[in-house]
């Protein structure tokens, strides 16, 4: 071995660094998280919402995902906004419980700092914009015109489109600007009336027609910490038109979290044909009929958010 002809330290310090890359490219691989309906909790669920739990160790992670098929008579989907009129955030407990909907996670980015709350992104609510698309962002005194990914809720369904708005309508364009760190672009192609009832913003895109495809350059999270592992919530929906919400654990020992292109991994194995980012970090938490599923990696438990995507089983 080399390691024999070596000073101690020497040796000592190399194997050191053998097992840090080790441990990186442990935390690089791809998920595989094997999963297993929860019947306790599908029991008190119509058969259109299922939920599941996962695990793969070797990383480690712990997740869950639900799944709302559409059309169905007995469950539909709105995107819903805090009522709290002091600062506009409460726990998604808080969301499940005032609503009744059986099924909440978080939803998109906000002002954590200001209050009341600003949403940071597109936000429509029964058809009416309470937060407008970002337009732009700075980055290194540079300015990028933005076209980031939405979930919408449609009158047929579901769709994700990276989306803009202006005044009282929305469109969605065919790709975002294909920006490059220092180098901006501008948004191409013709953009379509969006119809959505309820809209949500986030980003980045993870998954587009069925490929992972993680548009964070372009919808410039670059020089952001969105990027990096961290716990998640994510929405996609399948070839079909079922809805898949999914919240991985992190920064725990059994569950370390995942990176974007980790995340748009898992959202495809689930059979996404288009999926999003969502908050995540303090803000990932999953409830199903007013049950905690997952752990918030926050000391004080569930964070407080501004918006949030409510299932109600009728």
């Amino acid at each position: 071995m080399l390691a024999d002809r070596m000073p101690a330290w020497v040796a000592s310090l190399a194997l050191a660094i053998v097992a840090l890359i080790g441990a990186t490219g442990a935390q690089a691989r791809t998920p595989r998280v094997q999963w297993q309906p929860m019947e306790s909790l599908n029991a008190e669920l119509p058969v259109a919402v299922r939920v599941f739990s996962g695990a793969d160790p070797k990383i480690p992670l712990r997740a869950w995902h639900v799944s709302v098929r559409p059309g169905a008579d007995s469950a539909r989907t709105e995107i819903l906004l805090s009522g709290d009129a002091d600062d506009r955030r409460e726990r998604v407990s808080a969301f499940a419980a005032n609503t009744g909907a059986c099924v909440v996670v978080n939803g998109g980015f906000f002002s954590m700092e200001r209050i009341p709350a600003t949403h940071a992104g597109l936000l429509v609510v029964d058809g009416e914009i309470k937060a407008p698309a970002t337009r732009s962002v700075a980055r290194g005194g540079i300015r990028y015109e933005t076209a980031r990914a939405a979930l919408g809720v449609m009158p047929d369904g579901f769709d994700i489109a990276w989306a803009t708005s202006r005044s009282d309508r929305l469109q969605a364009w065919p790709e975002p600007p294909p920006h490059i760190p220092g180098s901006p672009a501008k948004l191409k192609g013709e953009p379509v009336e969006w119809p959505a009832e309820d809209a949500l913003g986030a980003g980045p895109a993870l998954v587009s027609n069925g490929q992972a495809r993680v548009t964070a350059n372009e919808e410039v999270f670059f020089g952001s910490s969105i990027p990096d592992t961290h716990p998640r919530t994510a929405a996609g929906i399948r070839d079909d038109g079922t809805l898949l919400l999914l919240v991985v654990d992190g920064r725990q020992p059994a569950s370390r979290g995942v990176d974007l292109e980790q995340l748009a991994a898992i959202m495809v194995a689930l059979g996404a044909r288009e999926a999003l980012n969502l908050d995540g970090g303090g803000s990932s938490a999953l409830h199903v009929n007013n049950r905690l599923v997952n752990r918030p990696s926050g000391i004080a438990g569930e964070r407080q958010v501004m918006s949030a995507i409510g299932v109600f089983c009728d």
